[in-house]
This record gives structure tokens, C-alpha cells and sequence, in this order.
């Protein structure tokens, strides 16, 4: 007989339209966060001091869910449309701290791309639609990319609550590839900035 204690289920709130949670408090990403994840920086920075509010270009809730082996992290996320010059508005992207943890990420409401990408190079891209999920293998850094001019991507997230989170890696090299608007559509190009 087991003599482990019985632990609560954990219930949390989110809008299937919005991605916001009435209960819980979201991490946000301004345009200053961001400052140097943009390839055109002279266009970042007219964005930050031309602007009368620092922009909002995402923001996530996590479900508060314990960061252990054998735990389900989720929550949401909301990439809020918009250009810097002409690369989408995008997450900061991330490898996992457990670099072979998966995640997974469902579409409620948008679209954009999650870009994708492991450490020998393989660069991989899927469209995010509602009703689509995205399953991103493990070894593989991700960003989800707002394509939409006038409406937010939100997505469902799910990963292995121990997996953690590597934001430097990507901060120093970057993705290899970028999206970019041409002629009103994506279009996927070399990251200028990479750096090897």
C-alpha cells in the first residue's frame, strides 16, 4: 500500500478566444525585451523610440503547474500582431534546459509559423492554423511567428514540467532563418545575424 500523499488536481482558467487567464499573471515581452532578436536593429530601434508605450509583443501564461519529472507544464501563449521592418512579431524561442524534451502547441485562434531548429542545423517550419497542433521533437529550439497583420496568434502549450528553459543560447546565436513579409505573405529567409 502506498504511503505517498494524496495530492490536488490543479484547475486554472484560460479563454479559448483571448488565451487570457482571469486568475493567473502573464510574463510579458515588450519591444525593449526584444531589442536584439530583430535581424533589421535600425528598425528596432525606431520602433522603441518612436513609440509613445513600450509595445507589447507577447506575452504567455504558465498554468503554475510543479517544474518536476513525471508533471505536464501548459499554458498560453499570445503573439500580438505586428512588424519590425518587415520580420513578424515572434517569441524569443527557446531550447530546453532537458534538450530532448518535446513540447506541443495547439492553435486556438491566428495564424504564423513555429519555427524550428536543433543544434546540427536542421531547420524545420510548420503553419499554425486553428485547429492545428504542432508537435516540436525534442532537440529542437522553437519560436511561434504572428503572420496575421490584424490578429493575435494564441496557442496551447503542453511540455514535460522538468524540461526547463534555454533563452541564452538563442539570444546569442539567433535561428538560422527568419520570416519576413513579401508582398502581404511569408516568406522564410537566412537570418543575417546568425551567428555560427
Amino acid at each position: 500500500m502506498s504511503t505517498t500523499a494524496p495530492r490536488p488536481a490543479v484547475v486554472t482558467d484560460f479563454s479559448l478566444t483571448t488565451g487570457l487567464s482571469q486568475t493567473k499573471e502573464p510574463l510579458r515581452r515588450r519591444i525593449t525585451d526584444m531589442a536584439g532578436m530583430y535581424a533589421d536593429q535600425e528598425a528596432t530601434q525606431r520602433l522603441i523610440e518612436g513609440g509613445v508605450e513600450d509595445v507589447l509583443v507577447y506575452e504567455f501564461f504558465n498554468m503554475g503547474v510543479p517544474e518536476s519529472s513525471g508533471e505536464v507544464a501548459y499554458g498560453t501563449s499570445i503573439v500580438y500582431p505586428g512588424k519590425v521592418g518587415d520580420e513578424y512579431f515572434m517569441t524569443k524561442g527557446h531550447f530546453h534546459s532537458v534538450l530532448d524534451t518535446a513540447e506541443i502547441y495547439y492553435c486556438l485562434r491566428g495564424r504564423g509559423l513555429m519555427m524550428m531548429e536543433n543544434p546540427e542545423g536542421d531547420v524545420q517550419w510548420e503553419e499554425l492554423t486553428p485547429g492545428k497542433a504542432v508537435y516540436v521533437p525534442g532537440r529542437y529550439a522553437h519560436r511561434s511567428i504572428n503572420t496575421s497583420p490584424d490578429e493575435p496568434l494564441i496557442t496551447f502549450f503542453a511540455f514535460p514540467g522538468h524540461a526547463g528553459h534555454d533563452y541564452g543560447t538563442i539570444e546569442s546565436k539567433g535561428f538560422r532563418k527568419i520570416v519576413v513579409d513579401r508582398d502581404g505573405a511569408p516568406d522564410v529567409v537566412d537570418n543575417p545575424k546568425w551567428a555560427q
